[in-house]
């Protein structure tokens, strides 16, 4: 490959980038120090979120602005149209260092909502978003799901109705008028720290429910936009209901052709899943240093529990290899993605199962040992990803259809 370096080549280079700029992750800290969260999902007031976003931004804006971030990218954009599983082997060698953990909206941002700009933008819309996103200055969330439509995406009932003329708030608009956005979105991540959100929208109720959606960006600070956090059980507020009461949106901020939201939508969700390998691996690792350092010897169903799950995460990591070589090879990943999310999210209920067998009642009751009540927030949160990202019954779907063959359900 003209002009690329080899993967050995490139990982050195990363390593003394990232040398000069991060302190090294220590190796193998000492087992009971440090910090023994394991939250699935970050617990934090709103103070702390933004908090957290900010030094996140900091450390991105120094990854894009030195070269170590948009990898793939065109040099238009900053990037150095480097292959798509260049960006994996620099993430295995940033493991090793001491950098800001990027919370759900960062991930969203530049590998979900800018591949679908660079998709289905508009040139102009491609120069107004791509480097902003990219960079991080600016953050997009995802405002797909609802409460009606469950896991059934394409049934979303937030309408979207033409407003002809030049009577939308944006100059952009007057030419060839806006939209106004009325509905309920649910479980938003990051929605709180967000400059847009990607909403999916039905602009046409009188067709079948796929072939009548749009997908509109929205400033999350515009007239009619309300979030309202989600308290979840282990306290914390990392979700959030959007609402839209009356949102004018421009037509110029409308992405994809009218009518062809369901494509839109389903080039974000294969991004999505093609991420998702990687779920739960480190608490599992944990799990198993756990087990590791108890102070007693194992019984045999713990032993059994422990070596299943080690060789489960031997397993996961070599589907998500899977994945890196269908990208190296130039094709979409399709049946691995959905596999890896299967097995990763039965990875952190198997987690969870060994850590209760090992705790017992230590897992539930607060004594303020090290390693012990933070497993709550792992059992209360892992159960959540056998719907984020796309339900396993939605997995099981796509692998019936598209690997088996088997019919598929009448679009009613």
């Amino acid at each position: 490959m003209s002009g690329i370096p080899e993967p050995d080549e490139f990982r050195a280079e990363a390593r003394t980038w990232l040398a000069g700029v991060a302190r090294p992750r220590a190796a193998g800290g000492k087992w009971g120090s440090g910090s023994d969260s394991v939250a699935v999902f970050e617990n934090w007031t709103e103070e702390q979120e933004r908090e957290h976003t900010a030094r996140v931004q900091e450390w991105e804006r120094t990854r894009y602005d030195q070269g170590w971030s948009a990898l793939n990218w065109p040099q238009e954009y900053g990037g150095r149209d480097l292959p798509a599983y260049y960006e994996q082997l620099y993430r295995g060698e940033e493991a090793a260092f001491d950098v800001p953990h990027r919370p759900e909206i960062f991930p969203v941002t530049q590998a979900l909502i800018a591949p679908a700009i660079g998709l289905w933008g508009t040139e102009e819309q491609k120069r107004r978003w791509l480097v902003p996103m990219l960079r991080t200055d600016e953050l997009a969330c995802q405002l797909f799901s609802e409460t009606e439509a469950g896991s059934d995406l394409a049934a979303v009932r937030t309408r979207a109705v033409r407003e002809e003329g030049g009577t939308s708030r944006s100059s952009e608009a007057e030419s060839g008028g806006g939209w106004v956005l009325t509905g309920h979105k649910v479980w938003t991540s990051g929605a709180r720290v967000a400059t847009w959100g990607v909403a999916v929208c039905r602009t046409d109720p009188d067709v079948r429910k796929h072939a009548g959606i749009t997908v509109f960006l929205v400033r999350m600070d515009a007239p009619g936009v309300t979030v309202r956090p989600i308290r979840q059980m282990t306290g914390g507020t990392s979700f959030n209901e959007v609402y839209l009461d009356g949102v004018r949106v421009p037509d110029t901020d409308r992405l994809g052709p009218v009518g062809e939201g369901w494509r839109v939508t389903l080039s974000v969700l294969a991004a999505e899943r093609l991420d998702s390998g990687s779920l739960g691996l480190d608490n599992a690792d944990q799990a198993l240093d756990l087990a590791g350092n108890l102070s007693r010897r194992l019984t045999g169903s713990e032993q059994q529990r422990a070596a299943d799950l080690h060789l489960r995460t031997l397993v996961q990591r070599l589907m998500g290899l899977r994945v890196t070589a269908a990208l190296v090879a130039g094709r979409e990943p399709g049946a691995e993605a959905s596999v890896g999310k299967l097995y990763a999210t039965e990875t952190m209920r198997r987690t969870s199962d060994l850590v209760s067998e090992l705790l017992g009642p230590s897992l539930v009751a607060d004594t303020e040992e090290w390693g012990t009540y933070a497993w709550t927030e792992h059992l209360l949160g892992a159960p959540g990803y056998s719907i984020a990202g796309g339900t396993d019954e939605i997995q099981r779907t796509i692998l019936a259809e598209r690997v088996l063959g088997l019919p598929k359900e009448p679009v009613r």
